[in-house]
């Protein structure tokens, strides 16, 4: 695992939030991890070491997840407010041109971000995530976010998630669900939980999916002109293939790496997704 420093910063609204610094060549543009709803900056560790020291990565843990604090209302866990937060990140640090790679929602601030300032993104991987995002996902989403859980040990945390998520990773061995909960969970006092305040599930109850898909195809068409990545799961429920397609006929020369027999989302520490990812450096300064 890369070593890194701890960063930390204040929210416009005082949350402390955190976010892993992997040291790099500071003259190349660096690049900034994104991650998933339930996840956190653990699932680059090591993605991050494979870029360092070649590159700075950021890596925040988003509001309410890891080590960044929970927030007292439950109604700033959005992509608005998270996407303000991952500004004042990089205001913080003085990055002005950045690659960035999102998985899932971080996937969706990406293109956030493109649509805020385009010509800051460098270039762009966006993990098993769209413009279009497909209802039977978003469905499943619903039903697991915010359900706390609590195991005995890391042992029965990665059988639960075995059990949970055998689907998505058909290949994946005990070790590799074992890694997965040391990822996603955290010890508590009570046992082995999930590392994110259960309370980010609200804005999903307070939306029960009858409000209509805000159109995103304005800001993925933002990266117009910049590298852009797209590693997506042959089994995703979140990125149908038709979107995929799409994406790449809008957006000439993007790299469409499509992994056989997994879900939503790939780690990107399959051999393919890093092979994608090294390309998309190499193009960029």
């Amino acid at each position: 695992m890369a070593v890194f420093d701890t960063h930390t910063w204040l929210s416009s609204d005082g949350l402390s939030l955190s976010a892993r610094i992997h040291a790099g060549d500071r003259t190349r543009a660096p690049v900034l991890c994104l991650p998933g709803l339930t996840r956190n900056a653990r699932d680059f560790e090591d993605v991050a070491a494979a870029i360092a020291p070649d590159r700075q990565v950021i890596c925040p843990d988003l509001r309410g997840r890891g080590q960044s604090a929970r927030a007292p209302d439950p109604a700033t866990y959005t992509p608005v407010h998270y996407l303000g937060d991952v500004l004042g990140l990089l205001a913080g640090l003085g990055v002005e041109r950045f690659v960035a790679i999102g998985t899932s929602l971080g996937g969706l601030l990406t293109m956030m971000l493109a649509g805020t300032d385009p010509a800051r993104l460098a270039g762009a991987v966006l993990n098993d995530i769209g413009p279009v995002i497909d209802p039977a996902g978003l469905a499943r989403i619903r039903g697991y976010v915010g359900v706390a859980a609590c195991f005995a040990d890391w042992d029965a945390a990665a059988q639960a998630l075995a059990a949970a998520q055998a689907d998505a990773f058909s290949a994946f061995m005990h070790e590799d669900w074992l890694r997965m909960a040391r990822r996603t969970m955290r010890e508590s006092a009570e046992g082995i939980v999930f590392d994110y305040d259960m309370a980010i599930a609200q804005p999903f109850a307070d939306d029960d999916g009858a409000t209509p898909a805000p159109d995103l195809w304005p800001l993925f068409d933002a990266l117009a002109g910049v590298p852009v990545t797209v590693v997506r799961g042959g089994a995703s429920d979140i990125l149908s293939a038709a979107t995929a397609a799409a994406m790449q006929a809008r957006h000439p020369g993007l790299d469409l790496v499509t992994l056989p027999g997994i879900g939503h989302a790939p780690t990107l520490d399959e051999a393919p997704a890093r092979a994608a990812i090294a390309r998309l450096l190499d193009r960029v300064p």
